[in-house]
């Protein structure tokens, strides 16, 4: 069996072309996405790590190439299994493969990390962060745009820009929280500090932003400067558990709760609830699994590549987290698409500005955004990932102070 065929048979691939170092070829010359096995460390990694991780590595490595679209070429990938292969051939496989292991031993790429300490103690989680936001804002602004958004944004419609979709975004959280001139608004995880300037801007809100990126708060805060808009804004380098003010009358939390890791949701909740006054109301605004039922940790590849130590939980888990923490839960909605039309202009930008990335971050780096962002991309297109707001509200006594019907869907 050549190499071509044998890579073929493991991925599933049926609309891709297959080449390898052995000058195999295999798929139809037609196919707009090409996979080259470029050395047997290719196939080192896959046999000893089976799988998405398998896969990372060796394209991360460069020892595999994806030549075309990333997205097209893994939507037309299977998990890699070995189920549908005949067990005669199964056999066989296994043999070649575990000799390729044996004689072409490989370690781990650098770029793979493995945390220390306490799960979601605020050491640790000062480190996974860390590991994903303080690499360079220079390459965040290629990929993200002016708008440095990192979340999902709304498109108004399929026609939109980017940068009009994150204005959408912000806004749509801003008239669900109700806000108003002269109200403060906490906003948890706030990034490079879009949400706490728009509410700045937009509508006169005094906002306080937190993140536990140092180069995100310092970047934030010159943003503010420039913008003037320092007496109103402020983003520290802060865990949002330390925030001493109450009093709230609004709390955002665009993109944290996947940090904070299920057994710790409970917690993080009311001390959310603690910071509102009464008829003061919460965003939850965070990615979920489609469902309850399934395992809270990320993949393998999200865990030591991109989002160490993330957790994933259903939306029934977040609002009846929400509701049992005292807030009525009064809206939610599900907006997955809107996070795959983002993702998909996140990795235009990358692949416009594909040279001074690998410039700025290497180029090992740089491949790991590149299959990151076509990968959830397609989680978000398969519905095995879901986008979900919930806005919640914390009673004065039994009055909610929210409109007999939602006032921001015009």
């Amino acid at each position: 069996m050549r190499l071509a065929s044998i890579f073929q048979s493991i991925t599933g691939g049926s609309d891709v072309r297959f080449q390898a170092y052995d000058g195999s070829t295999a798929g139809p010359t037609s196919a707009s996405v090409s996979i080259d096995i470029k050395t047997p460390e290719a196939l080192s990694y896959l046999a000893s790590a089976p799988g998405e991780l398998g896969l990372a590595r060796a394209y991360v490595t460069g020892h595999l190439e994806i030549l075309g679209d990333v997205h097209a070429g893994l939507a037309q990938l299977s998990e890699f299994s070995l189920r549908e292969i005949p067990w005669l051939q199964r056999v066989e496989l296994l043999r070649f493969l575990g000799g390729v292991r044996l004689s072409h031993r490989v370690a781990p790429p650098p770029q793979e990390t493995r945390l220390r300490g306490l799960r979601h103690s605020k050491a640790r989680d000062q480190q996974a962060i860390a590991h994903h936001y303080d690499v360079s804002n220079q390459f965040y602004e290629w990929i993200l745009g002016p708008s440095m958004a990192y979340t999902c944004a709304v498109y108004p419609s399929t026609e939109s820009t980017l940068e009009e979709a994150q204005f959408a975004k912000h806004d749509l959280v801003a008239r669900k929280l109700g806000l108003r001139q002269g109200m403060r608004l906490l906003d948890v995880g706030c990034g490079w500090g879009g949400m706490v300037m728009h509410a700045a801007r937009e509508y006169g809100v005094r906002a306080i932003g937190v993140t536990l990126s140092r180069n995100q708060a310092e970047w934030a805060q010159k943003a503010i400067v420039e913008a003037g808009l320092s007496e109103l804004a402020e983003v520290r380098h802060l865990d949002y558990r330390d925030v001493r003010e109450t009093g709230f009358d609004a709390v955002s939390s665009i993109g944290l709760t996947e940090h904070i890791g299920k057994a710790k949701l409970p917690g993080y909740f009311s001390s959310l609830y603690g910071k509102l006054k009464p008829g003061g109301r919460m965003l939850n605004h965070c990615i979920t699994r489609p469902d309850n039922k399934q395992r809270a940790r990320s993949g393998a590849f999200i865990d030591r590549y991109v989002f160490p130590d993330g957790e994933l939980v259903g939306p029934g888990h977040i609002v009846s987290l929400m509701t049992d923490t005292g807030f009525e839960v009064r809206h939610e909605e599900n907006i997955r698409e809107h996070y795959a039309l983002t993702l998909a202009a996140w990795g235009s930008n990358l692949d416009a500005h594909w040279d001074e990335a690998v410039e700025e971050v290497g180029e090992a780096r740089a491949r790991v955004w590149r299959l990151y962002l076509a990968a959830s991309r397609l989680g978000f297109d398969r519905n095995n990932i879901q986008l979900h707001q919930v806005l919640g509200v914390k009673l004065d006594g039994t009055v909610s102070h929210m409109p007999l019907r939602p006032d921001w869907l015009s």
